[in-house]
C-alpha cells in the first residue's frame, strides 16, 4: 500500500513512523517519476509488513520538499526513526533500490 503526503501530515506518516519509510517524491509532470511507479508500486507489495511507502508531491509539499532538499525528482528518499538513512535519485533498478532498503530493515 503506497500512502499519500504532504506537509500536513509528513511528520506523523513518515517521521513518527514505527516501520522505516521509503518516501517517493515526484510530480505530476515528471516523465521519470512516472516511469519509476511501477518499481515504487512492487515494493510496497513486496515489503508491506516491513517497510511504509509514501508518495509525496513535491508542487504540493513545498515546504517538506524544502527542508529535506530535494532537487531533483524522482527522489527515493529512506527515513528510519525521523531521519533520512538513504536516498536515490532518478530512475533506478528495482534490484538497486531493494539492496538499499534491505540495509536498513
Amino acid at each position: 500500500m503506497e500512502y499519500k503526503v504532504n506537509d500536513a501530515n509528513f511528520k506523523q506518516e513518515v517521521l513518527d513512523s514505527d516501520l522505516p519509510v521509503l518516501v517517493d517524491f515526484w510530480a505530476q509532470w515528471c516523465g521519470p517519476c512516472h516511469m519509476v511507479a511501477p518499481v515504487v508500486g512492487a515494493i510496497a507489495e513486496k515489503y508491506k509488513d516491513k517497510l511504509k511507502v509514501c508518495k509525496i508531491n513535491v508542487d504540493e509539499a513545498p515546504n517538506t520538499s524544502s527542508e529535506y532538499d530535494i532537487m531533483s525528482i524522482p527522489t527515493l528518499a529512506i527515513f528510519k526513526k525521523g531521519e533520512i538513512v538513504d536516498k536515490v535519485i532518478g530512475v533506478v533498478p528495482e534490484l538497486e533500490l531493494t539492496s538499499k532498503i534491505d540495509s536498513h530493515i
